[in-house]
This record gives C-alpha cells, sequence and structure tokens, in this order.
C-alpha cells in the first residue's frame, strides 16, 4: 500500500495516522508482538519464583522426615546443601525477577512505547486492527468491529 492512503480500520482509536506506510505499521505489529512474548517470560518467571520458593519450603519437611526415619546424614546434606541454595551465583529467583523487571522488561516496555508514540501517535495494535477489519464479515453476527 502506498505511503499516505488510508486504510480502514475498527475504530478511529486504531486507525492508522495519515501517511503512516505498510512497512512502518507492521515493524509496530511485531514489535508490540515481541513485547507481548516478553510479558509472558515474565509470567513464566514469576512462576518459577513461586515454584523453586514452593519447592524450598517443602526442603524443610523432607529433612524432618529424613531425621525421623534415621537418615541424619542425609537429612544434613539436604539441609547443608540444598535448603536456601542460590538459583544462580548469588541470586534467589525475587532477585531474577528484580533485576529482569527493573532492566531488560523495563527497557523493552519503553521502547516499544515510545515507538508508538514517536511513529503512531501512541496508537496500539493498528495492524491487528485493520486485519480484523479485513477479516471480518459485515452483518454477520459475532464479526462487529466495536462492542
Amino acid at each position: 500500500m502506498a505511503k499516505g492512503k488510508q486504510v480502514a480500520s475498527v475504530d478511529e482509536g486504531h486507525a492508522r495516522p495519515e501517511g503512516l506506510d505498510d512497512k512502518t505499521i507492521e515493524a509496530l505489529g511485531e514489535l508490540s508482538k515481541a513485547l507481548e512474548t516478553i510479558h509472558r517470560v515474565r509470567g513464566h518467571l514469576y512462576s518459577a519464583h513461586q515454584l523453586v520458593g514452593g519447592a524450598d519450603l517443602t526442603l524443610d519437611r523432607v529433612v524432618k522426615l529424613l531425621h525421623e526415619a534415621g537418615h541424619g546424614e542425609m537429612a544434613d546434606r539436604v539441609e547443608r546443601e540444598l535448603l536456601g541454595r542460590n538459583v544462580l551465583p548469588g541470586r534467589w529467583t525475587f532477585q531474577i525477577v528484580e533485576e529482569f523487571d527493573d532492566g531488560y522488561y523495563a527497557a523493552f516496555q519503553e521502547i516499544e512505547r515510545d515507538a508508538r508514540e514517536k511513529l503512531a501517535g501512541g496508537r496500539r495494535h493498528i495492524f491487528e486492527a485493520e486485519m480484523k477489519e479485513r477479516r471480518r464479515t459485515h452483518g454477520m453476527p459475532g464479526h462487529e468491529a466495536t462492542p
């Protein structure tokens, strides 16, 4: 599509700003898609954080049961080598999550937002809104442009 040609969108809030070309819209769509993937990564990190924490707390019961079963040496090893152990050098999972949030995640969000602001007037999901408009069947129930 030529630069400057207006493309139909589902609503004004997702309409392509005048003069914005297809490549820019596609690039912003891909950047948004990449950010959505990073949101999922963040969720997985929080899941890992909670799972590791839960496993570490379970070790208290493991140590107790091993002692009660007469396996003091193994109980001591679990307590000494696993209980409270760093998952990465010098880091528990809360530290990993915080570093990710404050570093890579924050930078990714800021750059995506900056690109939208500078290139598309802050509008989100223009690529998807245009795709929806192209793919929906006008007049069919369940294919409405907006709620």
